[in-house]
Formats: structure tokens, C-alpha cells, sequence
């Protein structure tokens, strides 16, 4: 069943010229669905035209059945749409809680499901229980990447996208990150992720996509793309150079 889906969608940030050409492709509710392809491919530009901080010239994006062009990125937040950035997403001078906190602005005076909450982040995430009360400042960069993701799934979102996990991080850290994603997957999150780690999210995602130039070569099952991975890298390399 399809949970999000973009239609025909062309987008830029300046005008008359396109990031995203004609651009279609389906998140199916339960899955994890990856976007790869190289650098200024335009995959971080995807999610953000579905999250509302790009408005899409042409082409339609419906989520859960609704038709959510226009609209801003709180009223997406309120319907179960959460995005990581690839920056981190947290204040440093905060506490780890505090900023595990901020993710249940929506519903802050429900002090039985913010405390609900907490204790299940706590539990998928017991390094960042051990360590609530420190600054987030003190923590090294996967401890970041693993608090900006408690913090997004802290409102329980219907939707999770999530751009570049893998970026800046040694690989046992990343083998790490992806891990806890998965975990987070299997208790009820749809995910969206957006990375050129190619490997990693061949390893994850239940359905890929492959960007270049603004456009969708390739699109399908993971099956689909094993057979085809050392062509998918050549190409993806290729773009880079």
C-alpha cells in the first residue's frame, strides 16, 4: 500500500531552472524506501519538495491519500511527516533530553505520552539514556546522528526521511546508524532515505530508486538493483567525476 507518492514533480530553487525533472516515485507504508545516486543528483531535493521547503512548478504530491502541495512544513510535522536533515538537527548547549524533548513540542502537555515516550527512545537508544543529562555538545558525531534521530521519532511519525545518514561517519559507526534504523522500521515507522552510500542503503531498503540529473533512471524492487549494482556504482561514479 502506498503511503506517499510524487507525480510528474519539477523543482528548482531558482527560477526557470530544474533540480528535479518530471520526477515519480512511491513510498510504500511498512517499507524502507532508498534514494541513491551521486552528488547534486538532486536527492536531498526531494525531500525537500515533499516536506514543503520547496514548492514544485509542476506535478502533484499526495500523502496517505491526501494531496499535500502547499502545504508548510509544521502542517506536514502534525500529519506524521518527520525529516533529518543532514545536518544535526539538535542544540548543542541543551541537554540530551531537553533536545529529545523538543521532538514532543507537538503534544508537550501530555505529560503521560511525552514520559511514554522518553522510556521508548531510552529503550532503543540506552547510550543516549545513560547520558540524558549531559550536553549534547560533549557527544562525538554518531552519538549526534543517533540523537537527531530520537528526537524525530519521538512524535512517533507516520513517515521518516532521512538525508545522508552515512555522511562523515567511520563505517562502524554507520553499520551502527542503519542498524537502529531498521530496528526503528520493524516498530511501525515508514522510512524515506536519501543517501550515496550505495552499499548501505542497498543493504537496507526494501525498495530503491536511482537518481541522475534530476531524474529517475531506475526504480524498483532491492532485487532489481542487486543484479544490477556494479553497473549503478559505475554510473554513479561516472557522475561524480
Amino acid at each position: 500500500m502506498s503511503m506517499l507518492s510524487m507525480e510528474n514533480i519539477t523543482a528548482g530553487y531558482v527560477e526557470e531552472i530544474d533540480v528535479l525533472s518530471n520526477v515519480s516515485l512511491e513510498v510504500r507504508e511498512g517499507a524502507i524506501t532508498g534514494i541513491i545516486g551521486a552528488n547534486g543528483a538532486g536527492k536531498s531535493t526531494i525531500l525537500k519538495t515533499i516536506f514543503g521547503f520547496l514548492h514544485p512548478r509542476q506535478g502533484t504530491i499526495n500523502f496517505q491519500g491526501q494531496e499535500i502541495h502547499g502545504f508548510l512544513p509544521y502542517q506536514l510535522k502534525q500529519m506524521g511527516i518527520s525529516y533529518m536533515l543532514q545536518e544535526y538537527s539538535t542544540f548543542p548547549q541543551l541537554s540530551i533530553e531537553d533536545n529529545l524533548l523538543l521532538g514532543a513540542w507537538t503534544f508537550r502537555n501530555d505529560k503521560k505520552l511525552v514520559a511514554e515516550r522518553l522510556a521508548e527512545i531510552y529503550e532503543i537508544f540506552p547510550v543516549l539514556s545513560e547520558r540524558r543529562a549531559e550536553k549534547a555538545t560533549y557527544l562525538s558525531g554518531g552519538y549526534l546522528r543517533m540523537l537527531s534521530v530520537g528526537k524525530e521519532i519521538m512524535s512517533k511519525p507516520r513517515l521518516l526521511m532521512i538525508d545522508e545518514p552515512s555522511v562523515g561517519l567511520a563505517p562502524k559507526i554507520v553499520t551502527e546508524i542503519y542498524e537502529l534504523l531498521i530496528q526503528v522500521s520493524r516498530q511501525g515507522t515508514t522510512i524515506l532515505i536519501v543517501d550515496q552510500n550505495i552499499m548501505k542503503a542497498l543493504e537496507v531498503s526494501d525498495y530503491m530508486y536511482l537518481l541522475d540529473m534530476g531524474q529517475v533512471k531506475q526504480g524498483g524492487p532491492k532485487k532489481d538493483f542487486e543484479e544490477d549494482i556494479r553497473e549503478i556504482i559505475k554510473v554513479s561514479l561516472m557522475a561524480k567525476d
